[in-house]
């Protein structure tokens, strides 16, 4: 029986989920305006470093270094992509989320 995937918090599953829309470009920039986008919510820079170290700690994500550009002041940007653990965990609280919210679309759906 494989291990039960690890808890994602509100936040974690965002980063998640916004890592997995912008795919091979998912370095911090593009993540967290993906996430301010779809929530309409602001994200604090170092609220979002701090998740994806979190992340990667806990297997759901792995990160890779890029070439360093002139842009940058000749620094590497860091790229992060989901493994089969955070997959795993973002299956487990979407699933969790859609049962919590079962029965209750009539007031969710509502303006």
């Amino acid at each position: 029986m494989p291990p039960a995937p690890p808890y994602l918090g509100e936040f974690e599953y965002a980063v998640l989920l916004a890592v997995l829309q912008v795919r091979d470009e998912a370095y911090a920039v593009p993540v967290r305006e993906v996430i301010e986008e779809r929530t309409g919510r602001p994200v604090a820079r170092g609220a979002l470093y701090t998740a994806l170290e979190r992340l990667e700690a806990k297997g759901c994500l792995r990160s890779r270094m890029g070439d360093p550009t002139p842009e940058r002041g000749g620094r590497a940007r860091r790229y992060f992509s989901v493994t089969p653990a955070g997959l795993r965990a973002l299956r487990s609280t979407h699933a969790a989320l859609n049962r919590l919210s079962e029965g209750l679309e009539a007031i969710l759906e509502r303006p």
